[in-house]
């Protein structure tokens, strides 16, 4: 019956659609579809339909597509019901409770890729993966005794949404895990034999697990994915929005596979699990090119696995984006279009600094600017921008790069960070010479730089002349925009803040995060910069050489007009963009 339920499909799927308002013999192949969107250029269409020809399954176009991450599935089933002429739903449209189910089971539905979403007493509305699968849509008349109306949805989605309402919870992370690895991982002498090891590492359900991993940490907007080795299990953790949020995880068992898997995939030594070790991944995921720099360290129970994703599609080179508020932004962009000078950037780890060396550098991406970049390591590929990354082991260094660029003649100098003398002092030396030099620092805040300068050993004088200003940032949540809601503080919360400050008699009105399908019930959605910015005046430059200390510096740069992080803060909270609690985290912490 199986058999003959697939082979019906497959022939029912060749033939053309049955509704209404379609005009099946004008159809248009998939293929130009996605290129009318857009998704696809005709080189990659074209490879595509070789490999189909060439291949014994003849796997249908959308599936072979979304398999080579060349488009995301997404994209086929938005171009599959713009093709069949049939509505797009998104998951969140997707019923709470499952409808006829006591009626179809759920391999039925499964088999199908069919989900029931809406029904009446004459009509059942059916998300479908495949809109030209008429047997499932017959099957539905057959035991409903309704019309069938069918609207297309993302397959993954259509199978998520069936395990939840109808088969008992059961994640795709759970059914890779089960099966025959079952035997093959058992056993803790696995590692001892580096073949074996890589020999499962290579395994089908290892690497579509791993992938899986992947795929869905991009999807849950992630900047990091942890994979931890503990005594009596494995933990798979993702940083969204700069916080740590644990996944459902492969079993224990499969720990030495899948960090195998990882490594294999970076390039790395397997066998080397004593020391730690750096590499790259590069993926096409959902029709994006994504990097994710890999770092494993030793620990009490196997190797800890840290992947950051690195995805230029998704980081915002727009200072309006990023948060710079106009006033901000035009001092910025005064400092930026200086001919020479040092202008820098500063905060903690994980700040967003480099993004906004990233987006300063694409501002003065222009033919006529020769732009060379020293970092460890090159995030981020720019084209137009000569990179260098730092490699310590040959003697490539930031301070021995920098010597040799300064004989390349650039008019922009972008440093990965300032972390000792010698490289403050080539900078400051680039600077007098007629080069811009953009760099970071790690320091609390705009005035703290000055002094953290001199403490490292540059000279005052020499500091005056070439420092052109400093910003400092942090990084808030924005509140997702589909569920945050408003309310009135109290007015002593409102005083105690220092929100009094910039109201002007108005009534304050916040928001707090709720949550909800959108924001994953996080109440958030994306992180902005908080900043200040400092340019370095001549009152300032006086107080530098009279070896003012950093309050005083700060007092003076307030009296001159810098607005602070934390009032940048509120004026963000009152926008509705963050919460307070966030503007308190971020500017309390460092």
């Amino acid at each position: 019956m199986q058999g003959r339920r697939v082979e019906i499909a497959e022939t029912e799927s060749q033939t053309e659609p049955q509704f209404q308002h379609e005009t099946p013999h004008a159809r248009i192949p998939l293929g130009q579809v996605l290129l009318q969107r857009l998704k696809i250029d005709s080189a990659e269409l074209d490879r595509v339909l070789r490999l189909q020809a060439s291949s014994a399954t003849r796997e249908k176009l959308g599936s072979l597509l979304t398999t080579l991450g060349v488009v995301s599935a997404r994209d086929v089933a938005q171009a599959l019901a713009a093709q069949s002429g049939l509505p797009f739903i998104e998951a969140s449209a997707f019923p709470e409770m499952p409808i006829l189910e006591e009626k179809i089971s759920p391999r039925f539905l499964r088999d199908a890729r069919a989900l029931p979403v809406e029904e009446s007493h004459d009509a059942l509305t059916l998300a479908v993966a495949d809109p030209y699968d008429d047997f499932a849509l017959h099957s539905f008349e057959l035991v409903t005794s309704r019309k069938v109306q069918r609207v297309v949805a993302v397959g993954s989605e259509v199978d998520a949404a069936i395990e939840r309402l109808y088969g008992g919870g059961r994640t795709q992370v759970a059914q890779l895990s089960d099966g025959n690895l079952e035997a093959q991982f058992e056993g803790e002498a696995l590692g001892a034999d580096v073949q074996q090891l890589k020999d499962l590492a290579s395994e089908a359900p290892v690497i579509r697990l791993v992938s899986l991993i992947m795929t869905n940490a991009l999807e849950a907007r992630a900047s990091d994915i942890h994979i931890e080795p503990f005594e009596n299990r494995l933990i798979v953790r993702y940083r969204i929005d700069g916080v740590l949020h644990e996944i459902e995880s492969p079993p224990k068992r499969l720990a030495a596979a899948v960090i195998s898997r990882v490594k294999i995939m970076a390039n790395l030594d397997i066998a080397e699990r004593r020391l730690p070790q750096d590499g790259r991944i590069r993926l096409r995921i959902q029709g994006k090119e994504i990097d994710l720099r890999v770092s494993t360290v030793p620990t009490m129970h196997g190797e800890s696995v840290v992947m950051r994703i690195l995805d230029k599609g998704g980081v915002a080179l727009n200072f309006q984006k990023l948060g710079f508020e106009p006033d901000l932004l035009a001092r910025f962009e005064d400092a930026l279009a200086q001919p020479n000078g040092i202008l820098l950037v500063t905060g903690p780890t994980g700040s967003g600094k480099t993004t906004t060396l990233y987006t300063a550098l694409d501002q003065l991406n222009k033919p006529d600017v020769k732009i060379l970049t020293v970092e460890d390591p090159v995030e981020y590929q720019m084209a137009g921008i000569n990179q260098i990354q730092v490699k310590p082991q040959i003697d490539l260094t930031f301070a021995n790069a920098l010597r040799s660029i300064v004989r390349q003649d650039p008019d922009v100098i972008m440093i990965g960070e300032i972390r000792d003398l010698e490289t403050a002092e080539i900078a400051v030396q680039a600077a007098l010479t007629g080069h811009l030099v953009l760099s970071t620092l790690h320091t609390n805040d705009a005035p703290a730089t000055v002094s953290r300068l001199l403490d490292m050993g540059v000279e005052d004088y020499l500091l005056t002349s070439t420092l052109v200003g400093v910003l400092a940032q942090r990084l808030v949540r924005t509140l997702c925009d589909h569920c945050k809601e408003p309310y009135t503080p109290a007015p002593e919360f409102v005083k105690e803040i220092g929100l009094d400050r910039m109201l002007n008699g108005a009534e304050p009105i916040m928001y707090k995060p709720v949550g909800c399908q959108h924001c994953s019930n996080t109440g958030f959605t994306g992180r902005i910069c908080i900043v200040e910015f400092m340019p370095l005046t001549e009152s300032l430059r006086r107080l530098i050489m009279k070896k003012s200390n950093a309050g005083e510096i700060r007092k003076a740069a307030l009296a001159e007009g810098m607005q602070p992080m934390y009032d940048n803060g509120l004026r963000k909270v009152l926008a509705g963009i963050t919460t307070i609690e966030e503007v308190l985290r971020a500017t309390r912490e460092g």
